[in-house]
Formats: structure tokens, C-alpha cells, sequence
């Protein structure tokens, strides 16, 4: 049976421009010709081109697969464990890369310009989710409180970074005992306890409202990614985020009553 070069582009999924590369090359010519001189390839030229492809898809080229193919002393193995290695050695660059644009784009969609060994020192288990990040970003990338809190952190240096952990780890201690303790989360405690949490923020990227507030709290109940940032999984508990979020916004309700705050 034979197969036109049509045939053979549609189930390869090659160009017709490669199956004519292939024969000018010597790589892969058709074994008969149409009187028209139409190029036919049978059963062991589409085999042929199967062991192309496979090794054209490992990197192989051209000149090295056919080698691999014409020479019988050719060794297949010798040269598979050599692009082996070659691969292997792509893949650690890669990934070396990859880590590089990832600091990059934590730099960009955090503020936080510290190296990965000041960042593990400084947050140790407050890690920064990337996909958090630029979800958040794409959100809120035109809101003039996110532009403002990304270019306050990007000029904090690592001392304030230490700072700011170091109040916020206090802060999460007692939350967590008025939390365990089974204090309201609309009473005064808990919600002195939200408006610390605010004018921190106030304090080290931007200016705060309530309104502004509540949609973070909100984001703390509704995305783990988000309250990871606040409390690490380890301190967390289960209802914490969400006690959070009441007394944020009983605190809301109380700040827009100014003799009550």
C-alpha cells in the first residue's frame, strides 16, 4: 500500500515543505515515484519516519539521526544516553531560569526586593504565593491603594521587613488567644485587634479605610492564599479567617461612629 505525501503530512502531522526537505536530504526519500512522478512512500518508509520524528522530538539533528538510521554499527543506545545527558543538563538550566524569572516576578507583583536568602530569614514560614500575587494583580492593578502599597514595599529595606514581621507575629499571638480564649468577634478585644491590623497596614504600604479593610478581610475568609500571608498554616485554626473578617467589619461599624471610636 502506498501513501501520498499528503497522506503522510496529515497522519504526522509534519509540512508537505518537510517531507520534501526529508528527501531532497537523503533522510527519508520515498521508495516508488507515480509515472507523474508523484512521490509514494509504503509501510517501511512511514516506519522510517516514526524513528525521524521520535528522535527529531528528543533534539537530535538532522545529520546525527541519520547516522543513527544508515549505519548498522551505529550504536542507538550510545547515542540516546548522550542526549540523555545533554537533556538532563537543558532541564538544570532551565530550571535555574526559571527560579530567576520567579524571583523576578515576586520583585514585580510583591514589592518585596530582598534575595531568596533575606526573604526565608525575614518571613521564614510567611511565603508569598505567585499565583496569589498576580491574581491580586490583574484585580487590583488599577486601584490606587494596591499601586501605592506595592511601590511603599518596594522600598522597604530588609530592617523593615524584620520590623514588620516581628509586629505582626506579636499581633497573630494575640489574636490567636482572643480567638482561643472565645472573646466576641464583635467585641472590643477582637476588634481593637482588626483596627491594629489596619493602621498597620496604614503604617507600612498605604492608606486603609474600613471599606478598604473589609474587602481585605474578606479576601483572608475566602482565599487560604491570601490569609497565609497574615497567619501561617501551622498557627492557623479552623474559623480563625473567618472570625477575623467579623471583627474587621464590627470594627468598620464602629469607626464610622466617632464617639464610639
Amino acid at each position: 500500500m502506498g501513501y501520498s505525501v499528503g497522506q503522510i503530512s496529515a497522519s504526522a502531522g509534519i509540512t508537505v515543505r518537510t517531507l520534501h526537505h526529508y528527501d531532497k536530504s537523503g533522510l527519508l526519500s520515498p521508495t516508488e515515484r507515480t509515472p507523474a512522478g508523484y512521490r509514494v512512500y509504503s509501510d517501511a518508509d512511514l516506519a522510517r519516519l516514526q524513528q525521524i520524528l521520535f528522535y527529531r522530538e528528543l533534539g537530535f539533528p538532522l545529520d546525527e539521526i541519520a547516522t543513527i538510521l544508515e549505519d548498522p554499527r551505529a550504536n542507538a543506545l550510545d547515542h540516546l544516553r548522550a542526549r540523555h545527558r545533554v537533556l538532563n543538563e537543558q532541564i538544570t538550566k532551565l530550571q535555574r531560569l526559571v527560579e530567576v524569572a520567579e524571583q523576578a516576578m515576586e520583585v514585580q507583583q510583591t514589592g518585596v526586593k530582598l534575595s531568596p536568602d533575606e526573604r526565608f530569614e525575614v518571613f521564614g514560614e510567611v511565603t508569598f504565593d505567585l499565583t496569589y500575587a498576580t491574581d491580586r494583580q490583574r484585580q487590583w492593578h488599577d486601584r490606587e491603594g494596591h499601586q501605592q502599597a506595592m511601590a511603599r514595599a518596594a522600598t522597604h529595606t530588609k530592617e523593615d521587613w524584620a520590623e514588620l514581621m516581628a509586629e505582626g507575629a506579636e499581633w497573630r499571638q494575640r489574636l490567636i488567644a482572643a480567638f482561643e480564649a472565645e472573646e466576641p468577634a464583635d467585641g472590643e478585644r477582637a476588634m481593637d485587634l482588626a483596627e491594629e491590623h489596619r493602621q498597620g497596614i496604614i503604617r507600612w504600604f498605604t492608606p486603609c479605610p474600613t471599606d478598604m479593610h473589609g474587602r481585605i478581610a474578606d479576601d483572608f475568609a475566602a482565599d487560604p492564599r491570601a490569609f497565609a500571608l497574615l497567619v501561617p498554616p501551622s498557627e492557623q485554626r479552623p474559623g480563625l479567617a473567618a472570625y477575623l473578617r467579623t471583627a474587621v467589619h464590627a470594627n468598620a461599624v464602629r469607626q464610622s461612629r466617632p464617639d464610639e471610636a
